[in-house]
């Protein structure tokens, strides 16, 4: 196998692996913990948050992998491949650092960060109503879109790793 089929292969495992926990967090932990009291949605979100935030090591291994290997296919694919395969390639790589990676970083991470910060047990309950309506609604929203771009630019990998 040769070093592009097998960078191919890890980015879309990878990747895939993103996009599965993605769309686990959008159709089902999400819409879970959204049934709790305001104090325990922000409560569960901190407590779930806080493992990735402690370098859980192998969700470091496949967000981190997914980015360095969809990098890494994308140098050598530029280096390799051409027209159509080519246009394939940089599609799903776009869609995959600029439609989920760079959401993540710019308003999830920060979304998630300010709870990390946030003394929730001393909140009274308005001040946790207000806290989850500024959380809740923009971090969904952005899952969503990382969600669906995370799903098509894995397909994209699929059928580029099929026309090889």
């Amino acid at each position: 196998m040769d070093p592009l089929h097998l960078a191919l292969m890890l980015s879309i495992m990878f990747c895939s692996l993103v996009a599965g926990l993605l769309f686990g967090f959008a159709i089902v932990v999400m819409p879970g913990i959204g049934k709790l009291t305001d104090k325990q949605y922000l409560l569960a979100f901190k407590h779930m948050d806080g493992i990735i935030q402690n370098n859980h090591p192998i969700f470091i291994l496949v967000w981190a992998g997914s980015i360095l290997s969809i990098i890494f296919t994308l140098i050598m694919g530029i280096m390799e491949l051409s027209g159509t395969q080519l246009y394939l390639l940089v599609l799903a790589s776009i869609l995959y650092l600029f439609g989920v990676q760079l959401p993540t970083f710019r308003i999830n991470i920060p979304l998630n960060n300010s709870l990390q910060n946030l003394d929730i047990e001393a909140l009274d309950e308005s001040e946790d109503a207000s806290y989850r309506t500024g959380f809740e609604a923009p971090w969904n929203r952005w899952n969503r879109i990382r969600t669906v771009n995370a799903i098509i630019a894995v397909a994209i990998l699929l059928l580029l790793l099929i026309q090889l």
